[in-house]
């Protein structure tokens, strides 16, 4: 039973909020978390990581889409650092809520939706990040992966992390047969990887 995941709604789930701090060079972040989201009490090492390399290597882009966006840390860092707009998209709805809370707080331009997948999507994007939710299962985590490529504009880019235990080596795998795949970075066991089409 998923009653209580991060990728599900559970409207019996009691409130604790708590405000987490990030900082990225000289950029300072508040985000307001609750129960019933994912990475409630600090920021995932494996989202640090993933904004963290994303940023070293970034090319020039003009949106981007998050996927799975919980609180809204990848959308919001990435629109803050970068000075862009993009989409995060959960199916949690708390998170949704949370996430358009910490878009004020960190004055942002970043708009946030339920959806299911890419059930809510329209348009296409030049970076898709994700961390993606691992325990919702393989099929999940690859209709997320696999489904990126429709919604990439030409030049777009996937970029996710996964841990090596969690079988990120047999879903690079699989994605090969729809990307040029690359690893971009290795920590701790976290693989950051970034797939373009070809």
């Amino acid at each position: 039973m998923f009653l209580n995941q991060y990728f599900t709604n559970n409207q019996e789930l009691k409130s604790e909020e708590r405000v987490i701090k990030y900082y990225y060079g000289s950029d300072s972040f508040s985000f307001i978390s609750d129960n019933g989201v994912f990475s409630k009490k600090k920021i995932d090492f494996g989202s640090k990581l993933l904004i963290e390399t994303y940023l070293k290597n970034e090319n020039k882009i003009d949106n981007f889409l998050d996927v799975g966006c919980g609180y809204g840390f990848l959308s919001i860092v990435l629109a803050k650092v970068l000075n862009i707009k993009g989409l995060g998209i959960d199916v949690n709805l708390r998170a949704i809520s949370l996430a358009k809370k910490n878009a004020e707080l960190n004055k942002v331009s970043v708009s946030f939706k339920e959806s299911n997948i890419y059930d809510q999507v329209l348009d296409k994007y030049d970076l898709i990040i994700t961390n993606p939710p691992i325990r919702a299962g393989k099929k999940v985590v690859l209709d997320i992966l696999e489904g990126a490529k429709d919604y990439l504009t030409d030049k777009g880019q996937l970029w996710f992390v996964m841990r090596k235990d969690q079988g990120s080596e047999s879903v690079i795998k699989i994605i090969r047969n729809r990307y040029l795949v690359e690893i971009k970075a290795k920590k701790k066991g976290f693989f950051i990887i970034v797939a373009k089409k070809n």
